[in-house]
């Protein structure tokens, strides 16, 4: 790493070092912008629920109902929305054979991933505007304040993809990374003053702080463990001899977290919908239906939280992340097998039992990951901003891992051409 950022710094580097001076100037303007009121609407108070999630994806922007308060998660959506109509099993030719068109085909797939995130933009900003306004307001105020919050997403989707083509890494990821850390240093202020000044005991206050600390950082380099862990299947390829072959061998990697936080999000999105509907209908039977069994502060909703992400796990690894079928068929054509099973179905089955032993540790890595932050609201008497681990730290450590391979991989050209 201190390689890394030693051959940044040299002379030679004049263009790398704007790069990164640009995306820090991009993510600065994405915070100032969070700091900026819709006006006519105050800062959110109470609790969101599982719109928590989205919060924190804006840099806290929904609490603060800022210009920039959807953040980018429209654009996600959106993105899901595709990847879903390409597989197979919806038999949606046209995007199929988009998916299949290379270059092309993903320029478009882009395009209309914009339009639909603007869509869905304009649709969560009115439904943010009626849950949060009221009944107070007229007509055109939910209209002006649904178009505001539409306009600061897709200010927010051009600033990404200038990131992208102007900066290091990709622009939208880093947007949604910054809004996580944008909310840390308050957490930390909360949880300093929850502990310490107005714990009584100084020291025991002082021990708890530094405890809560250790574990913090504890789990983040855990995080990093599991994300960067791969199960390596061994190939072997029909045109190298067996010579070759041992001093060269060639890995399958498959991931232990394929599916990343999309799990997280698919569960989150699920069970938001029943919160959301209660600001939006006044039934008394209904709210406590939801309060009940559908928030993660009562046992049964909690069980079904993560029961969803358990499910979504593998389902979005074996659909959408990684194809057991496709990988068969991918070897066959590089004239590639691996070592005692037969090319075709057997492959094709091998690959689908060890990703399915993977997956199932990927699975409850990431369960154990959301259900920390709930657990942990439980046993303490913390406010609600102060979480330890959740999906924000999935979110951060995978988005700067990808960032820093690819900063690593520019001084690396960049050394090899001279």
């Amino acid at each position: 790493m201190f390689a890394v950022w030693k051959q940044i710094f040299k002379k030679t580097n004049k263009d790398l070092r704007n790069r990164i001076l640009f995306t820090i100037g991009a993510l600065f303007i994405f915070a100032l912008g969070n700091a900026i009121t819709v006006p006519g609407m105050k800062a959110i108070t109470g609790d969101l629920g599982f719109l928590e999630l989205l919060n924190a994806m804006s840099g806290g922007g929904l609490k603060q109902f800022s210009i920039f308060a959807l953040g980018v998660m429209p654009y996600i959506t959106a993105s899901i929305v595709m990847q879903v109509l390409q597989m197979d099993i919806m038999g949606i030719n046209y995007f199929q054979e988009l998916k299949e068109m290379g270059e092309e085909g993903r320029r478009k797939i882009n395009r209309i991933c914009r339009y639909l995130g603007i869509a869905f933009a304009l649709i969560e900003g009115y439904i943010y505007s009626l849950m949060f306004m009221g009944k107070t307001g007229s007509a055109i105020e939910y209209v002006e304040i649904s178009i505001i919050l539409t306009a600061g997403t897709a200010f927010l989707l051009w600033l990404g993809d200038e990131i992208t083509n102007k900066g290091i890494g990709n622009g939208i990821s880093l947007i949604i990374m910054a809004g996580i850390i944008n909310t840390v240093p308050a957490m930390m202020v909360e949880a300093f003053k929850s502990l310490i000044l107005d714990g009584g005991n100084a020291v025991i206050g002082i021990a708890s702080f530094v405890i809560f600390i250790i574990l913090y950082i504890g789990i983040i380099v855990g995080v990093i463990y599991v994300q960067e862990a791969e199960r390596r299947i061994p190939i072997q390829y029909s045109n190298r001899s067996g010579n070759s072959y041992k001093s060269n061998q060639s890995f399958l990697p498959l991931r232990i977290n394929s599916a990343g936080v999309m799990p997280v999000i698919f569960a989150s999105a699920i069970l938001a919908v029943p919160t959301v509907l209660t600001r939006l209908i006044n039934n008394e039977s209904f709210n406590l239906f939801v309060n009940k069994y559908l928030t993660t502060t009562t046992p049964v909703g909690f069980v079904i939280y993560i029961l969803l992400i358990l499910a979504f796990t593998y389902g979005y690894t074996y659909v959408a992340a990684v194809n057991p079928e496709d990988i068969s068929k991918n070897l066959n054509k590089q004239n590639a097998y691996i070592p005692g099973i037969r090319p075709g179905k057997e492959t094709t089955k091998y690959i689908s039992k060890v990703l399915s032993r993977i997956t199932f540790l990927g699975a409850i890595f990431i369960a154990v990951i959301a259900a920390i932050p709930i657990i942990f609201s439980w046993v303490s008497n913390m406010p609600n901003v102060v979480t330890l681990g959740g999906t924000g730290i999935l979110i951060v450590v995978g988005v700067l891992l990808e960032t820093y391979k690819q900063l690593e991989s520019s001084v690396a050209s960049r050394a090899y051409r001279r």
